[in-house]
């Protein structure tokens, strides 16, 4: 069994006592193992559990759905955890920029923020529901947010945000290619959509610098904070 071949792939996992694990593998040598642990083996890592090649009765690659892990050259597209909420809300809750032109700010508080986590954490559980933090270059530094919702006859909607510290980066733009990618071709949904206030210039820039087209703009289409802007309609299909 050649576990090496398996590094950064999705599995499925039984081990000799009968638990199953899946997820993303990451691949510890003998000389990693033996160093950290003391082991003279190698193994694979599946979030928080190493599981030894002694212990593996099954390991077989696997495609991954809903929110799934992953990758683009800067981020770690991954899932909520609860201690995310602090991060969160000092990124996005304590700055009016982050929801000036949506009005929609689900971290206003710490409070709300660890509701809102917990609410993405148990919606994982639903088949169309995507939900990702941009972890910086994978070190559990919340760098930006973006998931699909709303899912209905073969269309989702996509939203992002990015802390205003790592704006500029195109973490947003990397962020989102990797998504629409995911939905359509790996998820099989036809038709993302965005919208973005006429106002909201980085954010039009990232939904058309990841192949995003505007289809329609709906004059007057927000009102957020009394102040009223034009409602830009983006769509995506993979061709």
């Amino acid at each position: 069994m050649n576990l090496a071949e398996y590094d950064g792939k999705y599995v499925r996992i039984r081990d000799t006592y009968g638990n199953d694990f899946a997820g993303r593998a990451s691949y510890g040598s003998v000389d990693l193992l033996k160093c950290e642990w003391g082991m003279d083996e190698d193994g694979v890592f599946i979030e928080d559990n190493l599981i030894c090649i002694s212990q593996i009765e099954l390991i077989e690659e696997i495609v991954p759905h809903g929110t799934a892990e992953l990758r683009t050259e800067n981020l770690v597209l991954r899932r909520y955890r609860p201690d995310d909420a602090e991060q969160l809300y000092q990124q996005f809750g304590t700055d009016p920029e982050m929801y000036r032109y949506s009005g929609w700010n689900p971290y206003g508080t710490l409070e709300m923020t660890q509701d809102a986590v917990r609410r993405f954490i148990e919606s994982y559980n639903s088949e169309h529901t995507y939900s990702w933090v941009m972890d910086a270059n994978g070190d559990d530094v919340v760098a930006g947010v973006i998931g699909a919702y709303d899912y209905s006859n073969g269309q989702i909607e996509v939203g992002f945000s990015v802390g205003r510290g790592w704006q500029g980066r195109g973490f947003a733009t990397e962020a989102l290619k990797t998504v629409l990618a995911y939905l359509t071709k790996n998820e099989g949904i036809s038709c993302v959509t965005a919208w973005c206030a006429a106002e909201n210039i980085s954010s039009r820039k990232v939904l058309e610098k990841s192949g995003m087209q505007l289809v329609n703009t709906e004059k007057d289409g927000l009102i957020v904070d009394g102040r009223v802007y034009d409602k830009m309609i983006y769509e995506y299909r993979h061709s």
